[in-house]
């Protein structure tokens, strides 16, 4: 016990000198110095329009080559699916006014009417069958979203307002999946006569805003579409995402009203952001989850004991008190409480050095043995995060070499192609808020962001549970999964993330969402 709070008291020495060192970033003590800074809110100047820092730029916005966060966070406001997510993350009709399962296999879609692409193209049956031809079809299958809807044979139109979707298998996710990512409706004239690379850069979709402007890795404008179905909703007329990839800058830009909302505000910045009299603080639970996740190709994290004991090694109450400020929540499998199929039952590795040492020593691995550790560069509270892994792992006679690479290729390169390392952060947003997308994507074999981990049980329990649309057995195949992948240590799973965001106060009506997907119905500014 008193080892342990030694060890307490070092790692928050350590965050606090981390603090120091980083840009844009103050101490409490610094903000009570200077107090309230006050100034003229320069936002309000802009007028009828938002500035909204996003910290990533997915690269390509067709729905069906990417799955990141960042493409979702601007695309919901340009594309629409079938059904749609509330930010009370409710399912509720898209451009479907109504839908209705015939039997377990089949589904009937009413469409909506009136509706049109940003470039005036008619939606109808004809644009829902051309986007799942598409999806499921040669140029969907070398994309990361074909996986998602396998479980569609095939989709008929039975009028021009009205779709058959057949199932060639149950699919009890799908019509959450149906409600965004690469099941957006896209237009087929436009995709057709310019071809899918325009479509990367230009995309067109039926959503409320319409892109007008892009300019990578810099920012993202869209403008309100005057003939959209529901514009009554709409009030503001343009929002600039501007990709801020250093919080330090994103945090300066927000107290100066260069940009209105501030995503991804880390813990360390919030009483800086608070002491500006025109910003808010606002924060809501995520699904998003967060791991260090093990490359099982890679020795020594080929042998479950190294695993089991990296995960005994780490203090991750420590780490969410301290480094999150609690801003987190201890997760036992790589899911948040939001998610179905999450396992109450099962408690996260505790932390216990001793047995972690014993396990390594089973496990004949030498003293001062090195992990490479890969994270992106951009991350700060997770560059903390490492600093302390780095530490506790030391603690049980392991070193760790911490690799700091660009998130673009860390996330589309490294990850997928197995170079990032014995073990590297894993991010998941679980945005079906169904532990099936994730479980699947993760350690269902040769999937893109599974380089490595099979096991034939994990199998057999991800295609049982695809198998049924009966909510208490599928929660009992996850339980069961859970207790599956925790024995078999395939990460450190280190908690559910609490989203800050710094808004300015000339923002009304807004609501942080829970997922990242931003929706505008009803937002306006002073």
């Amino acid at each position: 016990m008193k080892k342990h709070k030694w060890i307490t008291m070092l790692l928050v020495c350590l965050m606090l000198l981390l603090s120091a060192c980083s840009g844009g970033t103050s101490t409490e003590g610094d903000n009570k110095k200077s107090g309230k800074a006050s100034g003229e809110n320069s936002a309000t100047a802009r007028g009828n329009e938002l500035v909204v820092r996003v910290p990533g730029d997915p690269q390509n916005w067709d729905p069906i080559d990417t799955y990141l966060i960042a493409w979702s966070t601007v695309a919901t406001s340009v594309f629409e699916g079938l059904v749609s997510r509330s930010l009370d993350l409710e399912i509720q009709p898209g451009l479907a006014e109504s839908w209705e399962y015939v039997d377990d296999k089949t589904i009937k879609f009413k469409l909506r009417q009136g509706v049109t692409f940003h470039d005036g193209e008619p939606f109808n049956a004809e644009a829902v069958k051309f986007t799942f031809d598409r999806l499921l079809g040669e140029e969907g299958q070398k994309g990361p979203q074909y996986s998602n809807y396998t479980s569609i044979d095939r989709v008929e139109i039975d009028g021009e307002y009205e779709i058959t979707m057949y199932l060639n298998t149950i699919d009890p996710v799908l019509l959450t999946k149906l409600s965004g990512y690469g099941a957006v409706i896209v237009p087929p004239k436009y995709i057709e006569e310019h071809g899918a690379e325009n479509f990367d850069m230009n995309p067109v979709g039926t959503g409320p805003f319409k892109m007008t402007d892009y300019q990578r890795d810099k920012q993202v404008v869209v403008e309100r579409y005057e003939d959209y179905w529901n514009k009554d909703e709409i009030k503001l007329d343009k929002v600039t995402f501007k990709v801020i990839p250093e919080t330090a800058t994103a945090l300066a830009e927000l107290q100066t009203g260069n940009i209105d909302i501030m995503t991804r505000l880390e813990v360390s910045q919030a009483a800086t952001a608070e002491s500006t009299d025109f910003v808010t603080l606002m924060d809501v639970s995520t699904p998003t989850a967060y791991s260090i996740r093990f490359d099982t190709a890679k020795a020594p994290v080929d042998d479950v004991r190294v695993r089991q004991a990296i995960n005994y090694a780490i203090d991750k109450e420590t780490i969410v008190k301290e480094i999150l400020s609690g801003y987190g929540n201890l997760i036992s499998s790589f899911q948040s409480e939001l998610s179905f199929g999450y396992n109450k039952d099962l408690q996260p590795y505790p932390y216990d050095p001793e047995k972690a040492k014993k396990l390594l020593a089973e496990a004949n691995i030498a003293e001062g043995t090195t992990l490479d550790f890969y994270i992106p560069g951009t991350d700060g509270t997770f560059k903390e995060i490492a600093q302390a892994v780095a530490f506790y792992l030391e603690e049980v006679g392991l070193k760790v070499s911490i690799n700091s690479v660009e998130n673009t290729t860390f996330q589309s390169e490294l990850i997928p192609k197995g170079e990032a390392g014995q073990m590297y952060k894993n991010g998941w947003g679980g945005w079906t808020l169904d532990f099936d997308n994730t479980a699947y994507l993760m350690y269902h074999e040769g999937e893109f962001w599974n380089p490595s981990y099979k096991n034939d049980k994990v199998e057999k329990l991800l295609s049982a549970e695809r198998a049924t649309n009966d909510s208490t057995e599928r929660l009992k195949i996850f339980k069961e999964l859970t207790e599956v992948l925790h024995e078999d240590s395939t990460e450190v799973n280190l908690y559910s993330d609490v989203e800050i965001y710094g808004v300015n106060k000339r923002v009304k009506n807004f609501q942080p969402p829970h997922d990242g997907r931003f929706r505008f119905e009803g937002v306006t500014v002073e």
